[in-house]
């Protein structure tokens, strides 16, 4: 019997973790705290098994079978605070022939260290592996679906009028960020989320393999977070704490800083995008830095105490955090579509690109991202430059506008115009 939450909104990963209880044994799903990994499970699910319930991880520690037999698909939730159970869900797999017994949720990557020592076998063939992200704009609702990844992939993507946006609302909508807790929240707490996730980071959750400096981590975070939706080196991260903080706060080595990006990402609160490298005819000046993010917008916004007017009052920074908006769906929709993101540029020229969207047959499309609609014609000629020095050509050319209703093939060179608020996969 499911366990389905009657408040439950429905998620374009859905369709995925469906369709790999029927291909494999079980399926694992990775992502960020409070991104709705365990409702969506329990929409899945039969029975459940809590890890970060004492008394539950303590039976597990005498026995895992006294965990493991539930009615199945049995969600095993936060498995990776008893590793050892993925090798054991892993054998379980292989007593049977039936699909789908298990589905393990995590919320934070083991190290490497606990990799070596408490798993013994990748899974592969068992253990399908799915990420999931905070909610895009389509699956919250702030999206109309007008306009279609797949219709423009295919050449049918008709010309029409989404429903008028304001800048207000774009801004809200970044502050807000995707998380499920917060779609229905009012206006003037939509910051408060975002504030605990980075507090909750900053006094358990950064501590769990070792201890490390929360002043340190929290002048990282604000410099990931002035950052954002660039390709920072880490030398500039350092350079740039340096400028910002005094002599405590000084994250003093390349090591350190390594190893504080390295727990952030395996807490899934950034999600960097790799560069490019394909179909350019000067392969040799493409760059290979990744363009920095965190999973979700709302939380460099809450690490700079940005609100709404600060971001209206500050468009160079507003545009910075609408792109990682952008791009944190362009990485949900491309997930549901079995394709790739990335970013696009060519450090002798400065061409680049926001996004390169590629699909599961090798075809892609370059994407440009403006908040303002007067942006466009620039970005226009950027794609065609580009489309110039491509020799594969893309299937497709994008420009994603913020503060626009139009959604609009433009008829000389062929490349669509479309609000974020109109796009779905």
């Amino acid at each position: 019997m499911s366990l389905r939450k009657k408040e439950y909104i429905a998620r374009l990963v859905d369709k995925k973790i469906k369709d790999y209880l029927e291909i494999f044994g079980s399926v694992s799903i990775e992502g960020p705290k409070w991104c709705g990994k365990t409702w969506t499970s329990l929409n899945q699910a039969n029975s459940v098994v809590f890890l970060d319930e004492e008394e539950t991880k303590e039976k597990a520690k005498l026995s895992l079978d006294l965990i493991l037999d539930e009615e199945r698909p049995e969600l095993i939730d936060e498995w990776n605070l008893i590793p050892e159970i993925w090798d054991a869900v892993r054998r379980k797999c292989d007593e049977t022939t039936k699909k789908g017994n298990y589905i393990l949720t995590c919320s934070t990557k083991l190290t490497d260290e606990e990799q070596k020592q408490k798993i013994h076998h990748s899974g592969a063939g068992r253990i399908g592996k799915i990420k999931m992200y905070t909610m895009s704009l389509y699956e919250s609702g702030d999206s109309t679906g007008k306009a279609s990844i797949q219709d423009m992939l295919n050449g049918n993507l008709k010309n029409g009028l989404n429903d008028k946006v304001t800048l207000q609302k774009l801004a809200d909508l970044i502050i807000r960020g995707g998380w499920p807790s917060n779609i229905n929240t009012h206006e003037d707490k939509i910051g408060i989320i975002p504030k605990s996730y980075i507090d909750a980071i900053l006094d358990k959750d950064i501590h769990d393999d070792k201890k490390r400096d929360k002043n340190k981590m929290l002048m990282l975070l604000k410099s990931l977070a002035r950052n954002e939706s660039t390709i920072a080196s880490n030398k500039t991260l350092l350079n740039d704490i340096e400028q910002c903080s005094n002599e405590k706060e000084i994250i003093e080595s390349r090591i350190t800083i390594d190893d504080y990006l390295d727990v952030l990402n395996r807490l899934h609160i950034t999600e960097n995008q790799n560069a490019y490298s394909e179909n350019y005819r000067s392969p040799n000046r493409l760059g290979k830095s990744s363009k920095r993010h965190f999973t979700d917008p709302s939380l460099a916004c809450s690490c700079l105490d940005l609100t709404r007017d600060k971001l209206i009052n500050d468009p160079k920074t507003f545009g910075f955090m609408f792109e990682a908006m952008v791009e944190r769906d362009l990485r949900i929709y491309m997930e549901y579509l079995d394709g790739k993101l990335y970013h696009f540029r060519d450090n002798i020229t400065g061409l680049e690109a926001d996004a390169i969207l590629e699909f599961s047959d090798g075809e892609y499309a370059i994407v440009e991202i403006k908040l303002g609609y007067r942006e466009v014609e620039d970005a226009k000629k950027n794609l065609l430059n580009l489309y110039s020095n491509m020799i594969k050509k893309p299937k497709f050319m994008c420009v994603i506008v913020g503060f626009t209703d139009v959604i609009a093939k433009d008829p000389e060179t062929g490349i669509y115009i479309v609000p974020i608020t109109a796009l779905k996969p």
